[in-house]
């Protein structure tokens, strides 16, 4: 029988990927790109840390507790996370030609390398080291299911967001589509066979 447990990646890769995907968007970011390449890498970016950050607070963030409690890394993670939601909101509400969007988008991400390098050095091991390879992958597989909730009501949203800003990369601009594509076909509920 099926089971997306068994081909989910591990929670942990999946947050590792998470993290990868938005700082290769950040690099992508620069001060002369055209203020509409710079508004869809920042919105690619926002998007993608609120899809995460969700991510890490319903399902990760839980099991780590049981087993970090008081850890100082554990405790600072979702406060981290509100003053990321502070940034996100300021940064929307700014022009890309008001040169405040910048300064927005370098601090939100100075913020978030801090946070990833938290993580990635103290969290994740942790895991690794505490919870079997099986229940790794049943949260991943769990964190896939949650993650097309969320994706599927902004698909197309995302996949523009995606082209734009990603448009001097055209594996990138490829990629992009095709992943939205693949999560609203997902999602869209299917018509019974006939036999």
């Amino acid at each position: 029988m099926f089971s997306l447990n068994k081909l989910s990646p591990t929670i942990t890769d999946m947050i590792r990927f998470d993290h990868s995907h938005t700082l290769v968007t950040f690099h992508q970011y620069t001060t002369t790109q055209k203020p509409k390449v710079k508004k869809a890498l920042a919105e690619t970016i926002c998007t993608a840390l609120e899809i995460h950050a969700t991510l890490e607070e319903e399902i990760f963030y839980p099991v780590m507790r049981q087993l970090e409690g008081t850890d100082p890394t554990m405790l600072k993670a979702e406060p981290e996370h509100n003053e990321m939601r502070r940034l996100i909101t300021q940064l929307r509400a700014t022009r890309p030609t008001d040169a405040k969007h910048d300064e927005l988008v370098h601090e939100l991400m100075r913020d978030v390398m801090h946070h990833v390098a938290d993580e990635e050095t103290v969290l994740l091991p942790d895991a690794e080291r505490k919870l079997s390879r099986e229940r790794l992958s049943e949260l991943g597989a769990e964190m896939t299911r949650r993650r097309m909730q969320l994706v599927a009501p902004q698909a197309g949203k995302l996949a523009k967001d995606h082209a734009i800003g990603f448009s001097g990369s055209t594996a990138a601009v490829v990629l992009g589509v095709a992943g939205a594509a693949f999560a609203a076909l997902k999602l869209l509920p299917r018509k019974p066979t006939h036999a």
